[in-house]
């Protein structure tokens, strides 16, 4: 087996802290999670986690980015193709179900939400990555308009934030009560191409 390149093991280096850092700010929250302990699940010294990520809040904003990345990707699947509306919004009914409220990504997202308060670079990293997750959104929701030659009955960035919005706030209530049906943000969707059919 070739021996990597020292570009080559610092990616995988930074890889494996990422995954690691991702599993532990899910299963215990960014407060209860340390670089140091990054580092030690990982299997790397404190430096090589220093030496990738100058702080954890910075390591977070990664994870979370990674994370949002997966998920929008995997939406981004079950929209496309040339099959009905109907069945497309049903697969992202069943996606919706098992992500929407995942105790996990929710409270981290909460939890981080809450530490960038008071700290207003970190906040305005949160603002530029919402941006983008409104963009993928958006983009996303558009893409589902036009493959089914329909017309969104506003502009997609505020299509985007109105469906967003109503993701988070469910998936909040999801996490505190898994009882909850996501059908809801599946129906918003619904209602507005209804209304475009409509207008």
């Amino acid at each position: 087996m070739a021996r990597l390149t020292r570009s080559e093991s610092q990616a995988r280096t930074r890889t494996d802290l990422l995954v690691t850092a991702r599993d532990l700010f899910l299963t215990e929250g960014y407060a209860k999670t340390s670089l140091e302990r990054v580092a030690e699940e990982a299997g790397y010294s404190k430096g090589a986690v220093y030496s990738n990520f100058k702080t954890k809040s910075a390591l977070c904003l990664e994870v979370l980015g990674l994370i949002h990345e997966t998920k929008f990707g995997e939406v981004t699947e079950l929209i496309e193709g040339d099959d009905s509306l109907e069945a497309r919004l049903e697969r992202f009914q069943s996606w919706a179900e098992r992500t929407l409220g995942d105790v996990g990504w929710t409270m981290l997202e909460f939890e981080f939400a809450i530490v960038a308060r008071d700290d207003p670079a970190l906040q305005a990293a949160l603002v530029s990555s919402l941006g983008l997750v409104r963009g993928t959104v958006a983009a996303q929701l558009q893409v589902l308009a036009d493959s089914t030659g329909l017309t969104l009955p506003l502009p997609a960035e505020d299509a985007a934030t109105a469906v967003l919005s109503l993701g988070l706030g469910l998936g909040i209530q999801r996490a505190i009560d898994p009882s909850l049906s996501a059908r809801l943000i599946t129906d918003a969707v619904r209602a507005m191409v209804r209304s475009s059919l409509t207008a």
